[in-house]
């Protein structure tokens, strides 16, 4: 097995929404906010090739929205999903399965293109992987989510053909699935064995090295009080047993380990995913 960074570029999101109820004064320590009060965020993806599979878990925001609509996010383009892809030495149509770990759209935006005004999809041979729950979550938003599942991002891909969807806890015996409903229903968590070591892709469980702290949930968080519930649950066994946190949103941290604290669980080691 072999896993690769693919990171699709930067945007911002306002810090009091990002960190909820804890104070300003707090969470600038990790996360310096500008004059807009806005803080800076990665969409940092992951490759993972084994054996004839080349699986793409997330693919960031895309790019065809409107002007107006980046606008509210300040996108950066220093990294693209394309570009990216092809420093890995891949091209869009050699990934086999696209894993998504939840339907926001800065999470499945790159999945499809507008061409012309006639969507399609990015990455034409693959299968699309969702989950039952999830989808039906997404097609048919919660107002307070409804901005977020944008459709030209979902129903291309059900026309398509082309989706999936993920049952259980293991994908193609190649990673497992961590299910959890705090932030959205069933977004899931893929969780590897790489190298002797267990990696987990935190997605929007634990946004930013920032948010490791059990009570930092995200204003955007649908359960705040379950997503409180599923941090403490998972930090405790990635402290006892060394998980790998990949953070697919923390602008300059891309992997930490954690480790058992007086104050609760806390950061102990960050380094870049090539270093292990």
């Amino acid at each position: 097995m072999e896993l690769q960074v693919i990171d699709c570029g930067g945007f911002k999101l306002d810090g009091g929404a990002m960190f909820g109820v804890v104070p300003k004064s707090i969470w600038t320590r990790t996360n310096p906010a500008d004059e807009n009060n806005m803080i800076s965020l990665a969409t940092r993806c992951l490759l993972v090739q084994d054996g004839d599979l080349s699986i793409l878990i997330d693919n960031g925001m895309g790019n065809k929205q409107s002007e107006k609509f980046f606008s509210y996010y300040y996108r950066s383009v220093n990294h693209s999903l394309e570009r990216s892809l092809n420093r890995a030495g891949l091209s869009a149509p050699d990934i086999t399965d696209m894993f998504m770990t939840h339907l926001h759209f800065d999470h499945c935006g790159g999945g499809v293109v507008d061409t012309d005004a006639s969507p399609k999809l990015t990455f034409p041979n693959a299968q699309y992987w969702s989950n039952e729950d999830h989808w039906k979550w997404a097609i048919d938003p919660n107002a307070r989510e409804k901005a977020s599942f944008l459709k030209e991002n979902i129903v291309p891909i059900q026309e398509s053909g082309h989706l999936s969807m993920q049952e259980g806890t293991n994908f193609k015996d190649v990673f497992d699935v961590i299910y959890v409903d705090g932030h959205s229903e069933k977004q899931m968590l893929p969780k590897i064995s790489y190298k002797g070591r267990t990696i987990v892709f935190v997605a929007d469980l634990v946004p930013t090295h920032g948010h490791i702290p059990v009570p930092y949930v995200m204003g955007y968080d649908t359960r705040p009080l379950l997503s409180i519930s599923e941090k403490k649950k998972f930090l405790d066994e990635a402290a006892r047993n060394e998980f790998v946190l990949f953070f697919e949103h923390d602008p300059e941290v891309e992997c930490c380990t954690v480790k058992h604290t007086e104050r609760g669980v806390r950061i102990d080691q960050k380094f870049k995913l090539s270093e292990l």
